[in-house]
């Protein structure tokens, strides 16, 4: 036997408070494709922040992020906690196509703002194929349960909303929380934050410059009316100049004489 067998026989028979970890598909959902996703939506983040998408795209593409999280993340503690059945598979396809959605609404607004590098893309592929191959691992493990859905199979489809009869260990559920927390929710949070106070600053700059230009532009008004006032023949005299009314009383009295 090679360390590889030896080692997925282990795994195959790993007990962890009472529950045998016998399912290749359950181990691959729990240690592999979560963790997968929890890893490319922090490296998603990163590059958002190199592209300096605060002042570029704003809050509105952060938005849309959490958007795509909630998305993701319903379907998923479902699958945590309740019994798979047709209503859990049937509300896991319809956000993966609603996320699919708004993950072209995403692409398609931030191009136009900021640019997504080749490594942002990479990752976006991960992001949108990690939930349909999750999906596919979940309809697999509970088939009967996904074509009942069109009406086939020996049971009729199950829409009831119950909580698994053999839950996941207490400190996996806690783990996954803590970490979609930590490393999905509250970085797109303070990534729209910080978003918000950029738009913020931009708007305060463009009032700022708008009063100027208006100050230059009065004070452009007020040289040109004391310009014309100066030019006129009608103008009061300042100290050292002749004042033209005094000049023309004198022309009159001279032509008298």
């Amino acid at each position: 036997m090679t360390s590889l067998q030896a080692i997925t026989s282990v795994m195959l028979r790993l007990n962890v408070e009472g529950l045998v970890m016998n399912d290749v598909t359950q181990l691959i959902l729990m240690y592999f494709i979560i963790p997968l996703w929890f890893t490319a939506g922090i490296v998603d983040w990163f590059c958002h922040r190199s592209s300096n998408i605060a002042a570029t795209a704003g809050p509105k593409e952060s938005l849309i992020h959490l958007l795509m999280f909630i998305e993701v993340g319903i379907p998923l503690f479902m699958v945590l906690l309740f019994e798979v059945n047709s209503l859990i598979i049937a509300a896991g396809i319809l956000f993966f196509f609603l996320h699919e959605l708004t993950a072209l609404w995403d692409v398609s607004y931030a191009v136009s703002k900021r640019r997504v590098g080749p490594i942002e893309q990479h990752v976006h592929s991960f992001l949108e194929m990690i939930p349909l191959l999750a999906l596919i691992l979940v309809i697999a493990r509970h088939w009967s349960h996904f074509i009942a859905l069109f009406g086939l199979g020996e049971s009729p489809a199950d829409f009831g909303l119950r909580f698994k009869q053999e839950p996941l260990p207490t400190w996996y559920l806690l783990s996954v929380i803590a970490v979609a927390t930590v490393l999905e929710f509250l970085p797109y949070v303070e990534e729209l934050i910080r978003g918000m106070k950029a738009k913020e600053k931009s708007s305060q700059e463009k009032t700022t410059l708008s009063s100027d230009e208006e100050k230059q532009s009065n004070s452009k008004a007020d040289v040109s009316h004391q310009d014309a006032e100066a030019a006129s023949p009608y103008a009061s005299s300042v100290a050292g100049e002749e004042d033209p009314g005094v000049a023309l009383e004198e022309l009159v009295e001279s032509n008298k004489k």
